[in-house]
């Protein structure tokens, strides 16, 4: 027989805590401005009053801050705090069974059914009595005065005095937690800041920026851009690797091998004789032409983001100086990189698993750190996947260590549960199946999992609606309302999303092959010439909505997002509301490129504070137009070819003292 506890085991259960991934192995992710609600089920035998605090503390602060727990429905209680400033978060949850609240509460029963109260109201005197002997002065002398008046005195003054509001609040603060239940493990919250959340991110190649056709571009090029970058609304510039590029096994045009001497390779297969991953190409300038760029960015409102590759071309010095960092064949050459059927001879992947890989595992470390000395806070991290998960949480936790401002986003197109690793291992954003998800259903059924379940405290999105690699299908069959849709989708749906640029300006959509999902002429392998300066009215488009993402905080959140019956197929209905409720916004979109679809939806009236039958004004934050809809159900028709979605913003009429009708 197991022996028992030297004192009576608390009855108190504290269990479905939430957020805590993995039970506390990873921590949540919040961002700075956020309140963190914290959430748990706290019940115990019997029918007893509970009461229940959650505590909180930035890791590091020797004290914690306490405030209460309220209980909602079935017996699921909630407490929140705010979080200011990036790093680790803790919290703690303690509950226990308050005695007082008990008694005072079966007092005031037996008062409304005029029962005697003698005996009660000793035994709640006795209550205050041992709560006064534990607690000093003012309170302890305040609660033996009170003792006193419920011992003695006519009944109603007794009875007064033990259901007054300011004994319960007293009692309250000093109640008995002795025999209470803390929960034993103190679960972590990350705060990122802002960016983590909120964003519009743009790629570009910088050897594709120069004016003149067939030269390659360089970093001052990338500058002459920014203008550019910025004048749509992006705050985010995100480059590919911009290192130097072996010439062994070098990559043509759509990715022939039979390069012309004259074509610049894949800027992934990383290294040549001017150096590897802390170096840049020569072509593109200097260390200090990149670090004024970095500065010209920051200048207008836009960071870079970098590409971080962890893999090497056969020339790059790593293979001539740590040989023993790569994987070998039988005859002692090293093996490049292969997705069957795919060959990518131009690259040798690095062993993270080899005999020598502390040192691998510092000097990949090293390669983080020197381009984040030179003030690069956000880092696309190419395939991180195919590395170890271990490896990445204990190079991000090491980054982030000296910078907690650090952004990392794993490009990451593989399974569910390894893309959701990824993102419990430290990765701040991941990219998506935002880019294969088209019909209403797939949408919903995705967009709910990210934002609603507890894949929500890990993992955020990052909707990109095509990259390099990436030229979805339904782009290439959809002309350009195809292109407006998801890029609307992608804005509306993701508070961070992406667009690879001037090919998804410019409307590119076809395949190097049928059915295939890789451009044609892509930047991968050549340079390209684009008409910075040409007027493009979808330009003005994508502007405006940034412009809109900007000014409405409804769209600044992921978790906010809740979608809405349609009666037609074609037509997704969803929207957001912010933290506050003074910014609601809702998106009707036609998933059809080709056709004029109608239907009715369905206004959530209720979560927007508005009375049925009551009429509202909408307004389309893309025309300008307003829409006066009236009660639940609502009629809409969209062209595909003049608007394939709405955009509204939800305008409550109020009546003022003055009798006029208005509208915020």
């Amino acid at each position: 027989m197991p022996p028992l506890a030297e004192r009576v085991p608390s009855r108190v259960i504290i269990e479905g805590v939430s957020p805590e991934v993995d039970a506390g192995r990873f921590a949540a992710k919040r961002t700075v401005g956020e309140e963190a609600a914290v959430e748990a089920d706290i019940h115990a035998d019997g029918h007893e009053v509970l009461a229940a605090v959650l505590c909180h503390r930035h890791l590091g602060s020797s004290d914690w801050i306490e405030t209460s727990m309220i209980p909602r429905v079935n017996d699921r209680w909630v407490g929140c705090f705010p979080v200011n400033k990036p790093g680790f978060y803790e919290y703690a949850l303690q509950a226990w069974i308050d005695r007082f609240a008990t008694w005072r509460r079966d007092l005031s029963k037996r008062v409304d059914a005029g029962q005697e109260l003698t005996s009660d109201l000793l035994e709640g005197a006795e209550l205050v009595r041992q709560t006064a002997a534990r607690v000093g002065a003012p309170d302890g002398n305040w609660l033996r005065g009170q003792a006193e008046l419920l011992s003695f005195g006519d009944p109603s003054s007794r009875v007064k005095a033990a259901l007054d509001a300011a004994l319960l609040a007293v009692m309250a603060k000093h109640a008995d937690r002795s025999y209470g239940y803390s929960y034993p493990r103190a679960p972590r919250i990350w705060v990122d800041r802002e960016r983590a959340r909120f964003g519009s991110w743009y790629e570009l190649f910088p050897r594709s920026c120069s004016d003149e056709p067939g030269t390659h571009g360089t970093f001052r090029d990338v500058e002459k851009r920014l203008d550019y970058v910025a004048g749509m609304g992006f705050d985010v510039l995100y480059l590919p690797p911009i290192h130097p590029i072996g010439l062994a096994f070098r990559k043509g045009p759509n990715n022939t091998l039979t390069p012309a001497p004259d074509d610049p390779g894949s800027p992934w297969a990383i290294g040549g004789p001017e150096g590897g991953h802390k170096a840049v190409h020569p072509q593109l300038g200097t260390l200090g032409d990149f670090d004024r760029l970095l500065d010209a960015a920051k200048s207008k409102g836009i960071e870079i983001a970098m590409d971080i590759a962890f893999q090497c071309s056969p020339d790059h010095p790593y293979v001539k100086e740590h040989p023993q960092w790569f994987r070998h064949r039988p005859d002692g050459t090293i093996k490049y990189a292969e997705n069957p059927p795919k060959k990518y001879q131009d690259i040798y992947p690095l062993d993270f698993e080899c005999d020598d890989w502390q040192n691998l595992w510092n000097e990949l470390l090293s390669v983080v750190m020197f381009w984040a000395d030179r003030g690069v806070r956000i880092f696309r991290v190419d395939n991180p996947h195919t590395k170890p998960f271990r490896f990445w949480e204990w190079l991000i936790a090491g980054v982030q260590e000296k910078y907690p401002d650090a952004v990392f986003l794993a490009e990451a197109f593989t399974r569910p549960k390894v893309m959701k690793y990824l993102a419990k291992s430290g990765f701040t954003q991941s990219y998506s199946y935002f880019t294969w998800r088209n019909t209403k259903e797939e949408i919903a059924a995705y967009f709910t999992e990210l934002t609603q379940t507890d894949v929500r405290d890990a993992m955020r999105p990052n909707l990109f609606a095509n990259t390099p690699d990436i030229l979805p299908e339904f782009l290439q069959h959809s002309g350009p309302p195809g292109f407006h849709l998801r890029l609307m989708l992608a804005a509306t749906l993701g508070a961070t999303y992406g667009i690879y640029g001037p090919v998804y300006e410019t409307f590119e959509a076809t395949p190097v092959k049928a059915h295939g999902e890789e451009y044609l002429d892509s930047e991968k392998y050549q340079i390209r010439h684009w008409e910075w300066t040409k007027p493009n009215v979808f330009r003005e488009f994508i502007a405006l909505i940034n412009q809109i993402r900007r000014e409405n905080a409804a769209l600044q959140y992921d978790h906010r997002l809740r979608f809405y019956p349609s009666d037609n197929e074609q037509i997704l209905f969803y929207g957001k509301t912010s933290p506050d409720l003074s910014n609601a916004v809702l998106v009707v979109a036609n998933l059809d490129p080709h056709h004029v679809q109608s239907g009715y939806v369905k206004m959530p009236m209720e979560e927007l504070g508005l009375k049925p039958g009551e009429g509202y004004q909408m307004q389309d934050l893309v025309t300008g137009g307003h829409f006066l809809w009236h009660g639940e159900t609502n009629y809409v028709s969209l062209d595909p070819k003049s608007a394939p979605a709405h955009i509204l913003r939800v305008r409550k009429r109020v009546r003022t003292e003055r009798d006029f009708d208005y509208f915020f």
